[in-house]
């Protein structure tokens, strides 16, 4: 199968992925085509029109392998079947090649660190510690008093050792127990890793995002992490109330060993010259390990964090996470997310009390203006907010786990609502896996198409616009000071400097202009003028400005 074609002269422009649009789609709630309730791939392919009018560049799907499900599709039983849910090989090799027939690039979740526990590697490996696979997993003796030989701990809460009475041992699962962790210090291992990887490539698939990527190699050594003041236990897509917040957690992920499996996964990868490795990164210091997962050509294409992913709208923040890392790398390409399918929706987290339509298109359009990659999280284009369920409703075993402090993953999971008009929103014609909230019904795609300053019609609006001027896709950054309650920055690229203004403020703000410096203003991208004079811009509450700038410009801070 054959990737989008590319225009005559595309080789001595920047790879498809520089300043792609990204769309992630979780499949269980994109849509639904077999009845079941639950959504499948030929229910995305049903929706590629749609898609494509959003004028995305990829769509990212999150796992649809064969699964027992206990944490929905990360926990793979095997890695070259499609689960019987979500629908047949055939039906994935009709939504990539209708993708690729409207220019939609397709990247599939790679989830390389663990398996499930029901995985025919896993089942052989737990047997006994002789054969194949008996190292194929991370196994380890207990301490003399019979506890776990370390203090690591999982993810999901309690220890990351769960015994198993068959060989005696424990294995290390920093997820789920039923999620155990392959031991990539086995060569087999990687080798084994990298052949199911190729099978997705030789099928055609134009890029992989890689699940938690940095935990595949471990301390061989099995030392102790140490503990964490309580004034650092906030961040890194976990909450302060979690255990695994307690430590600093450096021997049980992104070890330097981690790195060797990388330069081999971007050797198989650079067979297939338009394939792209997106990394997902959730540790200790996670800008250092952007830049030293991506610098160069011999890793990572791209990765993100959950440094954009926080609870609280912090503009300094945003403003320093970004300068840091320009100040380590301006070799790294990032890639930036403000939602996805483990965190509360970005607009519950970020709307600081404003009227949620036009703080969602301000959002996605400051995302779409930053340097980087951008990945875009389904129902972000409506504006839609976090789910509030009962307990009784929830599915995600880490919300139910941590109830009622922490609800888990289900409030940014719920069913996509494509109409107001039936009980299922037009996802399902059966009742779906998870709740449809009554106030998603009045976000549904179908009355936002309709209407003309939708937060939908906006998002289309926005992304079309932004084709047309290369500094926002390929472009540097450099921040400007401005008034409190908004961010500015330059973009530059080619000779050619545009300025982004984003006023989150709930009344106008006035950015002074220096001397001596003029401005095409821009005009297209669906936001209210601005009032420019020679002095100075005024933008409107909630709003955004664009110019191209002349003369002698902004200076750097």
């Amino acid at each position: 199968m054959q990737a989008p074609s590319t225009s005559a002269g595309a080789s001595v422009q920047p790879p498809w992925w520089r300043g792609a649009v990204i769309y992630q789609i979780y499949p269980r709630s994109f849509a639904d085509a077999n009845g079941d309730g639950t959504g499948d791939l030929a229910g995305i392919s049903s929706r590629l029109d749609y898609l494509a009018e959003l004028g995305i560049d990829a769509v990212w799907i999150s796992p649809f392998f064969k699964s027992p499900m206990k944490d929905f599709g990360y926990d793979i039983s095997d890695y070259r079947q499609i689960d019987p849910i979500f629908g047949t090989l055939e039906h994935f090799d009709t939504l990539l090649d209708a993708a690729h027939r409207r220019g939609i690039r397709v990247i599939i979740d790679q989830v390389l660190s663990h398996t499930s526990d029901e995985h025919a590697w896993f089942q052989a490996s737990r047997q006994a510690r002789t054969g194949d696979k008996a190292d194929w997993y991370v196994w380890a003796d207990p301490r003399p008093d019979g506890t776990p030989p370390n203090n690591w701990l999982s993810i999901f809460g309690g220890s990351a050792w769960q015994w198993e009475s068959r060989r005696g041992q424990y294995y290390l699962h920093n997820f789920l127990p039923s999620q155990p962790d392959l031991n990539f210090h086995h060569p087999a291992v990687a080798q084994q890793v990298l052949a199911e990887v190729e099978f997705w490539l030789e099928r055609g698939v134009d890029g992989l995002r890689l699940d938690a990527i940095n935990f595949c190699c471990h301390d061989p050594l099995l030392r102790d992490n140490p503990p964490k003041p309580a004034h650092l236990r906030t961040g890194r897509g976990y909450a302060a109330d979690n255990p695994y917040a307690f430590q600093f957690h450096l021997h049980d992920n992104t070890r330097p060993e981690n790195l060797a499996f990388l330069e081999a996964l971007r050797r198989l990868v650079d067979r297939y010259p338009s394939a792209v490795t997106l990394g997902e990164l959730s540790c200790e210091n996670p800008l250092e390990a952007l830049v030293q997962y991506t610098s160069g050509t011999g890793r990572l294409h791209m990765a993100y964090n959950f440094e954009l992913l926080v609870d609280t709208l912090s503009l300094p923040h945003i403003r320093n996470v970004i300068e840091t890392l320009e100040a380590r790398s301006q070799d790294c390409w990032p890639c930036w997310a403000i939602g996805n399918h483990d965190v509360r929706r970005v607009i519950s987290r970020w709307s600081d009390g404003e009227a949620p339509q036009p703080r969602a298109k301000l959002l996605n359009a400051f995302l779409a203006s930053l340097k980087g990659t951008i990945c875009s999280y389904q129902g972000e284009e409506l504006g839609l907010t976090e789910a509030e369920l009962p307990r009784e409703a929830l599915q995600d075993p880490y919300g139910i786990a941590f109830w009622p402090t922490f609800k888990g993953r289900d409030g940014c999971r719920t069913p996509m609502p494509w109409t107001d008009k039936d009980a299922a929103c037009g996802f399902s014609s059966a009742m779906p896996w998870l709740p449809i909230p009554p106030e998603h019904r009045a976000l549904a795609v179908n009355t936002q198409m309709s209407t003309v300053d939708s937060v939908l019609n906006a998002y289309r609006t926005f992304l079309r616009w932004r084709r047309l001027h290369p500094a926002l896709r390929f472009g540097g950054i450099r921040f400007i000071d401005s008034p409190a309650d908004s961010l500015c920055f330059v973009r530059d690229y080619a000779g050619q400097q545009l300025l982004a203004c984003f006023n989150f403020a709930r009344s106008p703000c006035t950015l002074r202009l220096p001397s001596r410096t003029s401005l095409e203003v821009l005009i297209g991208h669906g936001f209210s003028r601005a009032a420019v004079d020679r002095q100075a811009v005024t933008i409107p509450a909630c709003g955004a400005f664009f110019a191209y700038v002349g003369g002698s410009g902004f200076s750097t801070r």
